[in-house]
């Protein structure tokens, strides 16, 4: 083994800490802006002020709509877009996650080759990483 293969791990290792440190930072970020935005639109709406420009930007309310369908209503919903005319707002997906592991056991049923019937469907690659955890 080379001192730079044990620097490049004790880089890898710091990098991968240093990420983990900022993911919970940036958790901790989002929530902090969403309760500090939360409390500065009811200060602005209880003072019915629409806008306001501070230190060279304009601070403003604004309206969001967000929707999701109901857990166990999701296939009348889809009907329902569809029956409307509305049938293009639905899409396919799949779990990029779930495909890899469906791909994987298929290749693995299959002498480690992908099967014919997917061929030229979906693209399969090697990537070598590098694993790493606490030692004993």
């Amino acid at each position: 083994m080379t001192d730079e293969m044990f620097m490049l791990a004790d880089k890898l290792k710091e990098l991968k800490e240093r990420k983990a440190e900022l993911a919970e930072e940036t958790k901790k970020n989002n929530a902090e802006i969403e309760e500090t935005e939360y409390k500065l639109s009811q200060l602005m709406a209880e003072s019915e002020t629409q806008s306001f420009q501070r230190a060279g930007t304009l601070v403003y309310l604004c309206t969001k709509v967000y929707a999701s369908a109901e857990k166990d209503k999701k296939d009348e919903l889809y009907q329902a877009l569809k029956d409307e005319g509305y049938g293009s707002l639905i899409t396919e997906t799949i779990n990029v996650n779930s495909l890899s592991a469906f791909v994987k056991e298929q290749m693995s049923e299959n002498d480690d080759v992908l099967p014919d019937w997917l061929e030229g469907k979906v693209n399969v690659f090697d990537k070598v990483t590098v694993g790493m955890r606490k030692s004993k």
